[in-house]
C-alpha cells in the first residue's frame, strides 16, 4: 500500500475529528511553515484579513523559514478545510501543520 495520503481522505478525517472535539462556532488556530519570503507571509495574511484573526510570525534559526501562527473564529469545520484549501492553493511551497 501506498504511503501518499489521499488530500480528500485527510479532511474527511480532520472534519470528523473537529466536529468531535469543538463546539462550532470556535476559534481554531491554523498553522502553516513557509520559504521566509515576504511574498508568502503577505499571502497568508491576505488569506485570513477581515476576519478578525491575529497573526504571528517567527523566523527559524538560519531564517530559512517562517512559521505562521492564526487564530481565528471559524463557523464550521468546513470553513476550516475551506481556508486549508485556499492556502495550499495560492501559497506555494507552505506546509500545513
Amino acid at each position: 500500500m501506498s504511503e501518499a495520503k489521499d488530500p480528500e481522505e485527510f479532511y474527511k478525517k480532520l472534519k470528523s475529528q473537529l466536529l468531535d472535539t469543538a463546539t462550532w462556532p470556535s476559534i481554531y488556530l491554523y498553522k502553516f511553515i513557509v520559504p521566509t519570503e515576504p511574498e508568502k507571509i503577505t499571502g497568508i495574511e491576505e488569506i485570513f484579513d477581515n476576519m478578525g484573526a491575529v497573526i504571528n510570525t517567527k523566523q527559524s534559526k538560519k531564517g530559512s523559514y517562517t512559521s505562521v501562527s492564526v487564530n481565528v473564529k471559524m463557523h464550521d469545520p468546513d470553513a476550516v478545510i475551506a481556508k486549508y484549501k485556499e492556502v495550499g492553493q495560492k501559497i506555494e511551497g507552505v506546509i500545513s501543520l
